[in-house]
């Protein structure tokens, strides 16, 4: 079983209805159109899309909708939990629903030595045979996974398959080419950092603002894979300050804004659950001024 690691992967939002209860038409329905807007699979219930505030069964079935809706594409569930045994139980769910790949993270909240991690990730890789992304994402998750150690990993489990990138460091991706060869597929996870890893050797992006923008994503990746930058850089530069709202602490309050706007509404709504609350007054107006001039200048594509 493996998964053809390449194009646009976005980290969809989790869409509520007004109780806060999961909008799973909805949900299915912008699945439906980011593939059909060129994107190669679809990455669920992560950072992005509020992962820590879903119970499991929630996650289980959102697995569902995306597998029932979408039954070519790749399903890839993130794969985190604050015990070890429920990311094991979910990724054994991930399974038995039909997903085809998972998203391994570091546990939520405790972040520990290498051989504690190590336990963690062995244990949910090897719950199944599916093909797995290790997560490296130390700014938000406090654990750093070096290229030594995810070399490691993939020593040991053969389904470790490719890796999602997102230390911020460009220099990461050579790190981890430097010692797994052509070994794994590597991926870039950091939005504003997406052309510096493409140039290093990345050959999928899993990104946020790609709910918003699939076309936009689709292009850039295209164009730097064939080893076009300067005509890939318009594009870079006009979708920077939208990039950047990928890596703040509000990321899911600004994607989901972005998606509401280029969308008209459509796919989605500015609904989180708390802690999480929505924008309101000079933060929204800025982010909205931001996201409105770089829709009225989004370049042909």
């Amino acid at each position: 079983m493996s998964i053809e690691w390449k194009g646009v992967m976005p980290a969809t939002l989790t869409q509520f209805n007004a109780d806060l209860t999961i909008d799973h038409g909805l949900m299915a329905d912008h699945g439906k159109w980011l593939i059909e807007n060129g994107c190669s699979a679809i990455v669920v219930h992560g950072s992005l899309g509020e992962g820590a505030t879903l119970s499991f069964e929630e996650k289980v079935a959102l697995q569902k909708t995306y597998v029932d809706a979408l039954p070519e594409t790749p399903i890839i569930p993130g794969i985190a939990a604050l015990s070890t045994k429920e990311a094991v139980d979910l990724a054994k769910a991930a399974k038995d629903n039909g997903c085809r790949g998972l998203m391994v993270l570091p546990p939520y909240l405790y972040a520990s030595d290498w051989r504690e991690m190590k336990a963690h990730m062995s244990a949910v890789i090897g719950a199944t045979d599916l093909p797995c992304i290790i997560y490296n994402n130390p700014v938000a998750y406090k654990t750093d996974f070096t290229p030594l150690q995810i070399k490691e990993l993939a020593d040991e489990f053969a389904n470790v398959e490719s890796v999602k990138e997102s230390s911020t460091d460009a220099r990461r991706i050579a790190g981890i080419r430097e010692v797994c060869g052509d070994r794994l597929v590597l991926g870039v996870g950091v939005d504003d950092c997406a052309l510096e890893g493409f140039g290093m050797g990345a050959k999928f992006w899993i990104t946020g603002v790609g709910g918003a923008f699939p076309r936009h994503n689709v292009k850039l990746l295209e164009l730097a894979l064939a080893g076009k930058i300067e005509e890939a850089m318009p594009i870079y530069t006009w979708m920077l300050p939208m990039l950047r709202m990928d890596t703040v602490v509000k990321f899911v309050q600004l994607i989901k804004l972005q998606q509401v706007l280029a969308t008209g509404g459509k796919f989605g709504n500015n609904l989180v659950r708390a802690p999480r609350l929505e924008l309101v007054g000079e933060e929204l107006a800025a982010a909205t001024a931001i996201i409105e001039t770089a829709i009225a200048t989004a370049p042909e594509v």
